[in-house]
């Protein structure tokens, strides 16, 4: 009898997640993942499209918006140093350990899921169209370029569902190829660099300047993904704080010195009309087969991007299954291959979804903006962190000071929160301009309206996962009740 009793209870228990993550990568497959999403399509297309706002200026544009990446690294990294930092939940668990609840941390994080799934269906798409031009003439873009979309997606699939330390391989062996071409690109180009392309620095004032910066963001948002690896780095809490650091800090050099190139070599008019500016500008100064390695490289820079930007939802799917936000059959992780199939499964769909049926801009038009609001929200949680939470508070253990660290946490905050008045500001002269029909058709609609609309979604999904969580916990204490009157029974016969 308590042999049946036992098995009714565990069929009765809620399931639970299968296996667990792996600890297969170190240092350098960290600093692979975090240069490999930022040096991937954003600064290779970013660059020119930004010179239309402010021309050569650009170039200080990436140098303005360093310390403020830095400072929105540093409460990561803060977090990371602490327990938090030995699982994959990222803002979600910083969030809600803070403030003690899930729904902003949900939200956040949901809408952070539909970003990274609409820029993987986007940079699908853009190393199709690389790798059309890198065939010279072979392939045709409209018969190629969804079938090559698709089969980027799934052949990353399969690399993380094999494990994460063939993702990491992988990762490595890309950016190693990426570093080479960008080398290739910039030691030569610093000598091609004509002084008078930079005149007039500044074409369109502080306005243009300050306008150009929401664009370079692009840049470098996706960084904090690093954090959702901290399940499977070997030592996370002491490894990934400085990875991120550092790591940020070398991107930034490299962007620099990329811009300085560009619009030293070619004028910003004819940069804004190459589909491919890095290459062009590389064969300039480059012999044809070394020009063609750049067009490679680019084409290494979104294979990084792709690698990286998988991994992301599965492992967010993880910490909400834990946490009760999401069904538990979302976090499972197998226990064979030590990945979670069934997320990197969902991932792969709904990414295949957007590219087939062409609307990848309703997730990635708020990819940008639902990021920036989720820095802004992680770095002032971070403040409140001392106050809400101060347990959590005393392990933070990276070398910084308190005060620095408070300090660059509210340089962050001012930061965010200024490029969210600049893009709230433009998406209402844009709502004053076009009728909802005309955004629909343009696929234009505005970041505002999208964020709202995918939050009102993922408010709707947390509610509802909640109340099914409830009912089943109530489920469960009635099912036990019935079990121990049983056993009671039992012992009294």
């Amino acid at each position: 009898m308590a042999n049946d009793d036992q098995g009714e209870a565990e069929a009765a228990a809620p399931p639970v997640l299968i296996g667990r993550l792996r600890r297969d990568l170190g240092t350098l497959e960290s600093y692979a993942a975090l240069l490999g999403i930022l040096i991937g399509a954003g600064i290779f297309t970013v660059t020119s499209r930004a010179w239309t706002l402010t021309g050569p200026s650009v170039i200080l544009g990436y140098v303005i918006l360093l310390p403020v990446i830095l400072a929105t690294s540093v409460p990561y990294a803060a977090f990371l140093s602490t327990p938090l930092g030995r699982e994959p939940g990222g803002e979600y668990t910083h969030i809600s350990r803070t403030l003690g609840g899930n729904r902003i941390a949900f939200i956040g994080t949901w809408l952070k899921i539909i970003s990274y799934i609409g820029a993987l269906a986007f940079l699908a798409i853009a190393l199709a169209d690389y790798l059309i031009q890198f065939a010279g003439g072979r392939l045709q873009p409209e018969i190629h370029r969804l079938p090559l979309a698709l089969g980027s997606l799934i052949f990353f699939y399969l690399v993380h569902i094999v494990g994460v330390r063939w993702f990491g391989r992988l990762q490595v062996t890309m950016c190693a190829l990426l570093g080479l071409s960008l080398i290739v690109l910039i030691v030569p180009g610093l000598f091609a660099v004509r002084v008078a392309n930079y005149q007039p620095f500044i074409t369109h004032g502080l306005g243009g300047l300050a306008s150009s910066l929401t664009l370079l963001f692009f840049s470098y948002a996706g960084f904090e993904s690093l954090a959702q690896t901290a399940g499977e780095v070997k030592d996370s809490t002491e490894r990934l704080p400085r990875v991120f650091l550092k790591g940020i800090t070398i991107t930034a050099v490299i962007f620099v010195l990329m811009s300085v190139v560009a619009f030293g070599v070619l004028p910003g008019s004819r940069l804004q009309t190459s589909n491919a500016p890095m290459a062009e500008v590389a064969s300039v100064y480059l012999p044809a087969g070394a020009a063609l390695f750049v067009t490679f490289g680019a084409i290494m820079a979104v294979t990084t991007s792709i690698n990286s930007t998988m991994l992301v939802p599965s492992r967010l799917a993880i910490i909400l299954a834990r946490d009760g936000s999401a069904p538990p059959w979302i976090g499972a992780i197998h226990p064979r291959t030590g990945t979670p199939i069934r997320g990197l499964t969902l991932t792969l769909t709904a990414a295949t979804l957007l590219l087939i049926t062409g609307q990848v801009s309703l997730a990635l038009n708020i990819a940008v903006f639902a990021l920036v609001v989720l820095y802004f929200l992680h770095s002032l949680t971070f403040l409140l962190l001392p106050r809400w939470n101060p347990r959590l508070n005393s392990l933070i253990k990276i070398s910084l000071s308190s005060s620095l660290q408070r300090a660059a946490a509210l340089l962050s905050v001012l930061a965010m929160g200024g490029i969210i008045a600049i893009q709230v500001v433009q998406d209402l002269r844009t709502l004053g301009a076009q009728s909802l029909r005309q955004r629909l058709v343009g696929h234009s609609v505005t970041s505002v309206e999208l964020v709202l609309a995918w939050g009102l979604i993922g408010a709707m999904l947390y509610a509802y996962g909640r109340t099914r969580r409830r009912r089943e916990v109530k489920d469960d204490g009635v099912i036990f009740a019935e079990l121990e009157t049983r056993r009671e029974k039992s012992d009294g016969d």
